[in-house]
């Protein structure tokens, strides 16, 4: 069964971040003290993990929203939000005037009256089974553990603090959901663990899913579900909502509709579920239709005895040319690279001028 994340009284607000430590031991599940400190992992990740995302992260409502484009962010419809509300990334306030929501799915695109600087690239190849991952939220703190058969199996939803945090994981299989293929990561809780291991819960729905891919982070999902609620007994009585290493001698469900999780010698990790890009790309490329920005243009030219250097912001997944002339007046315009593939991000053309030309002239086109 799963948990949804919204603020509706029938559903949740939203998903948290638990961590855990790489030192845990599997026969006595001992966590390392410091996996409760509340302020840990809520600055931007550094080393490998920098520029994985927090970069793209904005604050909408109580949620977040990623940037994918000029002027749209992608979150999650379930968490609500209305045009005219603001959208708040990096520290500048934008504002809504359209949104665009994908039949059976829980994807939503908002449209924001000005333009970001920058965003993420979309992450469309559907290899992520196996994949790490960095996932984003505002969830709850830790709670308490949870004990069964003198055994941990993980720890109940703690306080919501809104806290924007980040953490690691890696994509275990593909999951469908009403009636669509393979429309979810789904990514388990696992007790040989990643150093930043993260599961989530109440308050990280609509958090974003990155990928790397070829040296850049890439958007892979939108936080969508977790498992649960749980019970100890098989009754609403002692029905809780939990991040859990293992389900074994749990039971889940709801109501009066409870399964027994039999508790066995393997552990049976919890999951959460995050509404997979690739699988939407088509239609969330079809609504942003890249409208050209105030950041489309040749930002900088580097010459050497041996070539020229081109920069410019190229956005995701979008198709880009380079053309050069050496005379305005004839319009003799030649390509210099054509149907460049953007990842948004800076890229680099270089053209290997002939120095016996005394002048050159080049122009960006976007073809789609």
């Amino acid at each position: 069964m799963f948990r949804f994340c919204s603020g509706r009284p029938t559903l949740l607000s939203a998903f948290l971040f638990t961590l855990i430590a790489s030192g845990i031991l599997p026969a006595c599940a001992v966590t390392l003290s410091w996996t409760n400190d509340p302020s840990y992992n809520t600055t931007a990740p550094t080393g490998s993990l920098a520029g994985s995302g927090w970069q793209w992260q904005g604050y909408w409502g109580s949620y977040l929203g990623t940037a994918i484009a000029p002027r749209y962010f992608l979150a999650a419809q379930h968490i609500g939000g209305n045009i005219g509300d603001g959208f708040s990334l990096n520290g500048v306030e934008f504002h809504t005037i359209a949104f665009y929501d994908l039949p059976n799915s829980d994807l939503r695109i908002w449209k924001i009256a000005e333009t970001f600087a920058n965003y993420a690239p979309l992450y469309i190849n559907t290899n992520e089974t196996g994949r790490s991952l960095v996932v984003f939220g505002r969830g709850t703190q830790r709670g308490e553990e949870i004990i069964v058969n003198s055994q941990l199996k993980g720890w109940r939803w703690g306080t919501g603090d809104g806290v924007l945090r980040w953490g690691e994981n890696i994509v275990t299989s593909l999951e469908d959901y009403d009636s669509v293929s393979n429309s979810l990561l789904k990514v388990e809780f696992n007790r040989n663990s990643l150093t930043n291991e993260a599961h989530l819960s109440v308050g990280d729905s609509s958090g974003a899913v990155f990928i790397q891919e070829s040296n850049t982070w890439k958007l892979a999902g939108i936080n969508y579900l977790v498992d649960g609620p749980f019970s100890l007994n098989g009754t609403t009585n002692t029905q809780f909502d939990a991040t859990l290493l293992d389900m074994g001698g749990l039971y889940t469900g709801s109501g009066t509709n409870w399964t027994f999780i039999e508790d066995t010698t393997t552990d049976k990790p919890s999951a959460f579920y995050a509404t997979r890009v690739s699988r939407f790309a088509d239609w969330i490329q079809s609504v942003i239709d890249y409208q050209v920005g105030t950041d489309f243009w040749l930002q900088a030219v580097r010459t050497s005895p041996d070539n020229v250097t081109l920069r410019f912001l190229a956005a995701s997944n979008r198709l880009y040319r380079i053309q050069y002339s050496s005379n305005l007046q004839t319009n003799g315009w030649q390509y210099l690279t054509d149907a460049l593939t953007g990842t948004g991000q800076v890229m680099e053309v270089q053209d290997p001028a002939p120095q016996t030309e005394p002048r050159r002239f080049y122009r960006l086109q976007l073809l789609r």
